[in-house]
């Protein structure tokens, strides 16, 4: 470890008193030899009689007077105390250090220290021997050590205070490894952090290697500039790269530190590239940026591991937040975040449709309204996201309209109007395109389904579903499009789960909810679907791999027409309807790691039927 260069700093460090005084003196009554203490009592005894003698009032038989001289006589004593071991006068006990020796008091060692007052005190062969030789510390330390031990103090800086705290530790002086610590922690600086770390944990100091820890992910920009940085080990480094308190203002940073870190020792090191650069979230890198440095970059190229790395980043560039992986979502600290839009939908009542479309930033938050759409009052209409821009179609009643809300401009624009005027449907992204399934016409429920092309700005039909349905689940998970569930008329639901594929243009039926539904949800999250809603507390999940269904967690109530998107690794509830038939503010979140519900802060507005979707957002800080 090497603490950083600096001006010079040093502690004194003080500690003494009536307690240590007084296990001190009672050491010293207890253990030093008979004529020490025959001298004391014949002094003290010669002390009090001439202040007796001075004092008595001849008018009175008896005097009283209490003595208490506090720290200074506490001083004196270990003034005195220090001079005789420095004297050899009354010492019982040789510390062989390093070759050199420091005649002791047993006492004063055990008054100090536990692990000397276990020596001296128990059954231990060296608590009996005249000289005890201790390994693996330096005499100066010692020296530096029993003047702290007669005299209260000691001078804590850079150059001793690792020997100070390895002594200490070693001989359990609490107090004093206590005072190095603070010391060390005062020292913590970039250049030394991961040093520092190191040194703790080796001495399992909890406190200071979890402080040197968030110190060096605090500050990582500066910390990978220095040489303790290209000095760890492949282990460490990937643990700190996947901690998500890692404070990066861009993932650059993080890529072209490991990178410098392999370039240290490119024999030794070249192997682990893959490993690492699992851990750099690719896809979050400026495309530019990945074009010149990543893909152009000879050692990457080399690596036959890390093409399927870059295959998901540059599908990410092109299918956006369709590609589902951690290394998509952005850091916790990052400048880019990911935020949840709400778009219009119906008040409590149900009856007032809302214009607003709010930003809300589930890290601060706080709720920031964006550009609503151009005369566009409607509800019950589908909503998605491609490529980083929300997109809306349909609605109430019987409408074509498409719009796009372009997230750096913040302005809504119309594009191409679907080919069938459509409500209650849902929208879904798959491999880079838009698909319109089912819905409501005013007369009769659709099994037609629509494509949307964005560079044609054209919408195509695809083959059509099995069952018709409205107010249906519809998301996209493993590259096929989910329908689950929904209503068949007015009055019946199905269980059908119906599944398309785009390579056969092709439906087929998969295993049933374990419900009769419509008004629901469904969200996918590292290939597992979610489903909420259908006026059911319940929230369920669908394995497509195993074509099974679990029952996952529990609402505080019942919810239909409810808003549900991913952010930031959960899922989050929005709005919706309760068992009344009224709007709700309510929100909370779903953690499929933990299976917990949360209740979060309340939503702007009761509403339901709304839109509910989640972008990247650049924050300004």
């Amino acid at each position: 470890m090497t603490l950083r260069k600096m001006q010079k700093r040093q502690w004194c460090w003080t500690s003494w008193g009536d307690i240590l005084m007084s296990t001190l003196f009672s050491c010293l009554l207890r253990c030093f030899p008979i004529r020490m203490r025959r001298m004391m009592k014949e002094e003290s005894s010669y002390r009090t009689s001439s202040l007796e003698n001075a004092t008595r009032d001849p008018s009175k038989e008896k005097l009283h007077m209490k003595l208490c001289s506090g720290s200074c006589h506490a001083e004196q004593i270990l003034q005195t105390l220090n001079s005789y071991r420095q004297s050899g006068i009354f010492t019982d006990v040789v510390l062989l250090i390093d070759g050199q020796e420091f005649p002791c008091h047993r006492a004063t060692l055990s008054a100090n220290s536990t692990y000397f007052r276990a020596m001296f005190g128990g059954n231990l062969k060296e608590g009996h021997q005249n000289i005890i030789n201790i390994q693996k510390i330096s005499a100066s330390t010692m020296s530096l050590l029993l003047d702290y031990m007669y005299g209260g103090n000691i001078v804590i800086q850079e150059d001793n205070v690792e020997g100070i705290l390895e002594l200490s530790d070693l001989l359990q002086i609490s107090k004093l490894r206590d005072a190095c610590i603070t010391f060390l922690e005062g020292q913590l600086h970039p250049c030394n952090c991961l040093g520092i770390m190191k040194f703790a944990d080796s001495f399992s100091i909890a406190s200071l290697t979890e402080k040197s820890k968030r110190f060096m992910l605090e500050c990582f920009v500066e910390v990978s500039c220095h040489e303790e940085f290209l000095e760890m080990g492949v282990k460490e480094l990937v643990e700190y790269l996947s901690d998500e308190q890692l404070v990066v203002p861009k993932e650059e940073v993080v890529f072209e530190a490991v990178m410098r870190w392999v370039r240290h020792d490119v024999p030794a090191r070249k192997g682990a590239l893959k490993d690492l650069l699992e851990h750099v979230r690719l896809p979050l890198l400026d495309p530019t940026y990945f074009l010149e440095k990543v893909e152009m970059d000879g050692l990457i190229q080399d690596s036959k591991e890390c093409i399927p790395l870059l295959h998901e980043a540059r599908k990410y560039y092109i299918l956006g937040n369709e590609v589902s992986s951690l290394r998509s979502r952005p850091r916790r600290f990052m400048e880019l975040a990911e935020v949840i839009i709400i778009i219009g939908g119906c008040d409590k009542k149900g009856l007032l449709k809302l214009p607003f479309t709010d930003l809300y930033h589930p890290k601060s938050r706080q709720w920031t309204a964006l550009s609503s759409v151009p005369g566009y009052t409607k509800s019950e209409f589908a909503a998605c996201t491609l490529k980083n821009d929300v997109y809306i179609s349909g609605g109430h009643i019987s409408s074509n309209d498409v719009w796009v809300l372009s997230s750096q401009l913040n302005v809504w624009i119309k594009v191409a109007c679907l080919q069938k005027g459509r409500w209650r449907h849902k929208m879904a992204t798959l491999q880079g395109k838009i698909y319109a399934v089912g819905g409501f016409d005013g007369f009769y429920r659709l099994s037609s389904v629509e494509c949307y092309d964005t560079f044609s700005n054209s919408w195509s039909t695809l083959a059509p579903l099995p069952q018709a349905v409205s107010s249906a689940a519809v998301v996209s998970c493993l590259n096929k499009l989910y329908v689950l569930g929904g209503a068949v008329d007015d009055t019946a639901n199905t269980d059908k789960v119906q599944c398309y594929d785009p390579e056969e243009n092709k439906w087929t039926l998969l295993s049933p909810t374990p419900f009769y539904q419509r008004c629901i949800s469904a969200v996918c999250l590292d290939n597992i679907i979610y489903v909420v809603g259908g006026l059911l507390s319940k929230i369920f999940s669908y394995d497509p791999r195993e074509d099974s269904w679990q029952e996952v967690a529990t609402l505080p109530g019942p919810l239909e027409s409810c808003g549900l998107t991913v952010c930031g690794g959960k899922i989050y509830i929005l709005g919706g309807r309760d068992e009344n038939g009224e709007g709700t503010d309510k929100a909370f979140t779903f953690d499929p790691a933990t299976g917990s519900v949360e209740q979060q802060p309340p939503l702007q507005r009761c509403t339901s039927y709304h839109g509910c979707v989640t972008i990247l957002q650049r924050m300004n800080r």
